[in-house]
């Protein structure tokens, strides 16, 4: 039998049109089924990015200048790290520093987003690691926006320190940190002090820090009274402690107080060295003049066999009382001399050129 026969039916059966028709059909059914009983494909998670800062604590010069914004990380295949901002600030001999970064992950069930296989709660450690180096710092904060809150605050800083040092800290001078500047020096003043080879640094500075939970904070310390600050530059490092934050600092602001002074049993020739007249001088500003001084033999006190208490006056020593105007600045916890508190009991040291007396306080006149 032939397959088509003359009348082009199929077998001598059916049209070769109709079985074509037929088929057809058939593939549209089978493709449609095929169609409906497919699962659609899964949704792609959703995905979300917060910001959070990293307290990265102390690194090493060479890797501060590799950190750079737009540095990335990521953990995993669903989640990255990307930094945004980067602050630094001295702290000894090292830098600290502070981290903005960006956090993309996706979205749990609970709409929280997920870096690293959990929340990025306050207190957790996230690495970063690129190819030059690699850190590690805990969140601080989590919120909006890419860029630290930094605020510039001047504060007054004192500190005692070698007289090289004294001499190199200059107004105008910038401590700088991979090229930022940080902190900046506005203004100097150095006193002597009961050692020749030390002096009493005043400094008015402008400090960069950034705000952490409504706290300003430099070196990863808060900016506040008696705070220990560290600037550096290549020619010093000067330890200082914040003595006043904000308000009108000005080291010429000064009042003019009379200091009555004591010193006990010292020799003769020392005490007839003292006169009226002497000043100390800090720069062209005297800070200091002796207007008085009364001195009497200091006395010897023995108790006799019988209990008697014999008095006689020592042949050498003397007992010296100094009435000096020193130049005091008023400071928000009290009067201070040459950087120093000074009350009642206190003791200061004046460098009256030929000689240098450290004396007691006995009174600070109102």
């Amino acid at each position: 039998m032939e397959l088509i026969d003359d009348e082009g039916r199929l077998f001598g059966r059916v049209n070769v049109i109709d079985a074509l028709v037929v088929l057809l059909i058939a593939a549209v059914v089978v493709a449609g089924a095929a169609f409906v009983l497919t699962d659609d494909p899964a949704p792609p998670p959703e995905t979300d990015t917060t910001y959070a800062t990293l307290d990265v604590g102390t690194v090493s010069p060479y890797v501060v200048d590799a950190i750079e914004e737009g540095d990335a990380h990521s953990p995993d295949g669903a989640s990255t790290l990307r930094i945004t901002d980067v602050h630094l600030t001295p702290q000894g001999t090292n830098t600290r520093v502070t981290l903005r970064v960006a956090l993309e992950g996706e979205l749990n069930d609970q709409d929280s987003l997920i870096y690293g296989g959990a929340p990025p709660r306050l207190g957790r450690t996230l690495d970063i690691a690129t190819d030059r180096y690699r850190i590690d710092g805990q969140i601080r904060d989590v919120g909006d926006g890419d860029a630290l809150a930094t605020e510039r605050q001047r504060v007054l800083l004192s500190g005692r320190v070698d007289t090289a040092t004294a001499e190199a800290v200059t107004p105008g001078d910038e401590i700088r940190l991979s090229g930022r500047t940080v902190a900046r020096v506005e203004n100097v003043t150095a006193y002597s002090t009961d050692r020749p080879t030390r002096r009493q640094l005043l400094v008015e500075a402008t400090l960069t820090g950034h705000r952490q939970q409504d706290r300003l904070r430099f070196g990863g310390s808060p900016v506040r009274r008696g705070q220990s600050v560290t600037l550096s530059t290549n020619d010093y490092a000067f330890d200082g402690r914040i003595e006043q934050v904000g308000g009108d600092i000005t080291l010429g602001a000064t009042t003019t107080r009379t200091v009555t002074l004591r010193m006990e049993e010292v020799r003769e020739d020392f005490a007839a060295a003292i006169e009226p007249g002497m000043v100390e001088r800090t720069g062209d500003t005297t800070v200091a003049r002796v207007t008085g001084v009364e001195t009497e033999p200091s006395l010897i006190i023995t108790t006799g066999e019988n209990g008697s208490v014999n008095v006689v006056d020592h042949p050498i020593n003397r007992d010296v009382t100094v009435t000096a105007d020193l130049q005091l600045r008023e400071t928000p916890s009290g009067l201070a001399f040459k950087g120093d508190q000074i009350r009642q009991g206190s003791t200061v040291a004046l460098d009256l050129g030929t000689i240098t007396v450290e004396a007691t306080v006995v009174s600070v006149s109102r």
